[in-house]
């Protein structure tokens, strides 16, 4: 399952997607993620799923290795299932005793299920499409004008995209080690949850020891590269919008103009 996270890692290609403005994928990321909760029709849903599907052909991503991303969360999408399932008031399908469901439960339950998914999926899209360069270079930009009231806007820039292209690292080393505790007889699969939890406390400190020496590592390496801050630094690349920004663009606001038409003047499905 530590291999399934997708969130934090860069798939390289040659896409339309791959060569856009950092800004542009970070802008309509965010835009995107703020659709998802706007919504709340069935068809509606159905048009933002086939939306986020065809970004990831045009992005040249295996739509399987995409999808993988969403099997870590998948306790959380099935406890937030049946805690909406089993608490939410409305008209009863199926009761016995304190136990009730309901129509708008199910409904709920469906609904932010699917949320979650196109959450982790729309977020995933721009991670495996931008390096860690151009992504700290494109939030640097978007952020510049705080520059001005003093904020530290590179150096936030960077630990952002450091503390996100970490994840991946951190979870290869979890399980790398949960393997190597594994061959000398620790057990994480049998007991109860607490059980459970009891048994990874072996895997927390050399995880930790580890997470340390790579930031160690990472500060000599940038020492000794003679990073010094964003102060005074330049860039081999500069950031302009080309023609496939305007595309990406066009292309969105299409589905912007087509998402709000199904979501207010249509009748929900």
């Amino acid at each position: 399952m530590m291999k399934d996270i997708t969130l934090g890692q860069y798939f390289p290609g040659d896409s339309l997607i791959h060569r856009a403005d950092p800004r542009v994928k970070i802008v309509l990321t965010l835009v995107i993620m703020t659709n998802i909760f706007l919504i709340d029709s069935y068809l509606a849903f159905a048009v933002f799923s086939g939306f986020i599907v065809m970004t990831i052909f045009i992005a040249g991503i295996p739509f399987g290795y995409t999808l993988k991303g969403v099997k870590p969360i998948m306790p959380i999408i099935v406890f937030t299932a049946l805690v909406n399932i089993f608490t939410a008031p409305g008209t009863v399908l199926l009761g016995y005793g304190a136990i009730r469901i309901t129509y708008e439960g199910i409904d709920t339950a469906v609904k932010m299920s699917v949320r979650l998914i196109l959450l982790i999926m729309s977020s995933s899209i721009m991670t495996l499409t931008t390096t860690p360069i151009s992504l700290t270079d494109g939030l640097e930009r978007l952020l510049g004008p705080l520059k001005r009231l003093k904020v530290p806007v590179h150096e936030f820039s960077m630990m952002m995209t450091v503390a996100l292209r970490s994840i991946p690292t951190l979870l290869e080393e979890t399980d790398k080690i949960m393997k190597a505790q594994a061959s000398r007889g620790a057990d994480f699969e049998t007991g109860n949850i607490f059980d459970r939890a009891k048994s990874f406390i072996p895997v927390l400190i050399p995880l930790f020891v580890s997470a340390f020496r790579r930031a160690d590592d990472l500060a000599l390496a940038m020492e000794a590269r003679c990073y010094r801050g964003g102060e005074g630094r330049t860039r081999m690349k500069r950031m302009k919008l080309s023609g496939v920004d305007f595309r990406i663009i066009l292309f969105f606001l299409v589905f912007e103009v087509v998402l709000i038409y199904v979501q207010y003047f249509r009748l929900h499905v």
